[in-house]
């Protein structure tokens, strides 16, 4: 066996195991669970309506919101506005990410529309308990994700999968790195509603 020594090395080999059971024989994950962890495990375990599921739904929802909802409200006018430098000061440089701040500018926009929906419409629907209601808010929504991973994959081809040149200024760097954290974000963000949160009421 191979021990996971690290939190995140241990959140990964968690999600390796349940998504393969023979990952369980080679990974020997230590440490106790994260609050998140725990969130998964008591939503995924608990049976639809009862008081467990009502509140780890909700607590999860919250963590949703806090942490990324709010997040991309911060970072993508930061994002943008470091790639609209960028392709200003180094126009001519092969390398210059053209058209990434536009792309960026694209995804926010459409982001920040689908998370409206999710705290206007879906999110109160679910906490109201009203699951018989939402088979097609969720699979749109879900569809919705599918578009966000195309974006997401044209991101890191404006990028070069985030990876700035070896001789760039600081503000290109920032950029590789901002780009990179939005996709990490966005990527885990999906993944709790996609294989979390959305199962539970479907």
């Amino acid at each position: 066996m191979i021990p996971i020594p690290t939190p995140g090395l241990d959140l990964w080999a968690r999600e390796l195991a349940k998504r393969s059971p023979e990952a369980s024989d080679i990974f020997r994950v230590r440490g106790p669970l994260t609050k998140l962890e725990k969130l998964e495990r008591d939503l995924t375990a608990a049976t639809r309506g009862g008081k467990t599921a009502e509140r780890a739904a909700g607590k999860l929802i919250e963590h949703i919101l806090e942490r990324y909802h709010e997040t991309h409200r911060r970072e993508f006018p930061q994002a943008i506005e470091l790639a609209r430098t960028v392709e200003r000061v180094h126009a001519g440089d092969p390398d210059c990410p053209r058209g990434l701040a536009d792309h960026l500018a694209v995804m926010a926009d459409d982001l920040e529309g689908h998370q409206l929906k999710e705290e206007n419409i879906l999110f109160p629907t679910m906490l109201a308990g009203s699951c018989g209601v939402l088979r097609f808010p969720i699979s749109r929504m879900m569809a919705e994700h599918d578009d966000v991973y195309e974006q997401l994959d044209r991101l890191a081809a404006l990028t070069r999968d985030f990876t700035p040149p070896r001789d760039a200024c600081k503000t290109w760097r920032a950029l590789s790195q901002a780009c990179r954290k939005l996709d990490r974000d966005l990527r885990e963000h999906m993944r709790l509603e996609n294989d979390v949160l959305f199962p539970h009421f479907l």
